[in-house]
C-alpha cells in the first residue's frame, strides 16, 4: 500500500479480509491533511488500528469528533449513563468496584454485531481504546459485509435485494436486556427498526450487508419459519472465516471501525482478570437500500 503523497502515512493491510494498521501517528497531532488521509483510509480498510496511543477522555472525545458528532453513550446495565463529565464514553468492562460494575458487557462472550443498529439512525464509526487488557482472551474480530454481499450465491444475492430485516433492541452483544425493555419471544413484536437487509454505503458507493443481531432478528413479509431460514443462511455466509479479522489487544490501541460494512464480536476472557475499554460513536444515518 503506497504512502499517502500530503502525509506520508502508510495503512499496513492486517493480512486479512479487511483492517489495517497506521502507524508513526499521534493521535493528539491531527492537523486537516493528516485527517484526510486517516478518512480515506478508514474508507478504504473499513478498520484502522492505531498502536501506543496515550489518550485521555478529553483527547479520545476530540479525534472522535474529527469524523462528526457523537452519540451519547446508552444505558449501562448497572444503570450507569458514561463516565464523569463525558457523556459520549462507554466503558466497555468487566471490572466491579464497591460493589458496583464500572461498564458493560461483562467477560463473557459478545456475539457478532452491529451497534446500535436497532436504532432509526445508528452510528457510522465506533472507536474503542484500550485501557486495560486480560493476558489471555478478550480479542475482537471484524467481519467484512462488502465481501459477504459480494460472494453470496447468486440466488441467494437475487433474494437478499430488497428485503427489510428487524434489528431487535431487546438485548446488547453481550446477550443482557436492555433498561427499560420487556422482552417477548416474538421478534414481529420486539423493538427495534426495519433496515434494508442489502444497502449501499453512502462513501464508498458499493453493496454490502447489513444485518445487526442474529438474536431476535426476522425478515419483514416472511413467516418465522422462513424468516429464521433465510437468515442462518445469510449469518452463516457472513461470518466465515474467510471473511475475518481478529486483534488481540494492548494496552494503548485504538481501533476505528465502519459501523456500517463492518460487524465485530469479542471473545470471553477470565473474569479475575481486568479489562477496560472506552467506546465513542460517531452519529450516522441508516445506509440507504441498495
Amino acid at each position: 500500500m503506497p504512502a499517502d503523497v500530503m502525509t506520508g502515512i502508510t495503512p499496513t493491510p492486517t493480512g486479512g479480509p479487511l483492517g489495517a494498521e497506521i502507524g508513526n501517528v499521534d493521535l493528539h497531532r491531527v492537523d486537516d491533511a493528516l485527517f484526510a488521509a486517516i478518512h480515506r483510509a478508514w474508507v478504504d480498510h473499513q478498520v484502522l488500528l492505531f498502536r501506543g496511543q496515550s489518550m485521555t477522555d478529553a483527547d479520545l472525545v476530540g479525534f472522535s469528533r474529527r469524523f462528526g458528532d457523537l452519540d451519547f453513550a446508552p444505558v449501562q446495565e448497572a444503570g450507569r449513563t458514561s463516565t464523569d463529565g463525558f457523556p459520549e464514553i462507554y466503558v466497555v468492562s468487566n471490572v466491579v468496584e464497591n460493589g458496583v460494575a464500572i461498564g458493560s458487557l461483562g467477560a463473557g462472550e459478545a456475539v457478532w454485531h452491529t451497534d446500535m443498529s436497532y436504532l432509526p439512525a445508528p452510528p457510522k464509526a465506533s472507536m474503542l481504546y484500550a485501557l486495560e487488557v486480560p493476558p489471555i482472551g478478550g480479542n475482537t474480530s471484524f467481519c467484512d459485509m462488502y465481501a459477504a454481499f459480494d460472494s453470496l450465491p447468486p440466488a441467494l444475492k437475487t433474494r437478499a435485494l430488497g428485503l427489510q430485516v428487524k434489528h431487535d433492541g431487546t438485548y446488547n452483544s453481550g446477550g443482557f436486556i436492555r433498561q427499560g425493555v420487556t422482552p417477548t419471544d416474538d421478534p414481529r413484536q420486539a423493538p427495534g427498526m426495519m433496515h434494508p437487509l442489502v444497502c449501499t454505503h453512502p462513501d464508498s458507493g458499493r453493496k454490502m450487508l447489513y444485518l445487526g443481531r442474529r438474536r431476535m432478528a426476522w425478515i419483514e413479509g416472511l413467516s418465522l419459519v422462513e424468516s429464521d431460514s433465510l437468515l442462518d443462511d445469510v449469518w452463516a455466509h457472513a461470518t466465515a472465516q474467510a471473511l475475518v479479522w481478529t486483534h488481540a489487544w494492548q494496552v494503548g490501541d485504538l481501533v476505528l471501525w465502519d459501523n456500517r460494512c463492518t460487524m465485530h464480536r469479542r471473545d470471553p476472557f477470565d473474569a479475575d482478570t481486568r479489562r477496560v475499554m472506552h467506546r465513542t460513536q460517531v452519529k450516522g444515518a441508516a445506509p440507504p437500500a441498495a
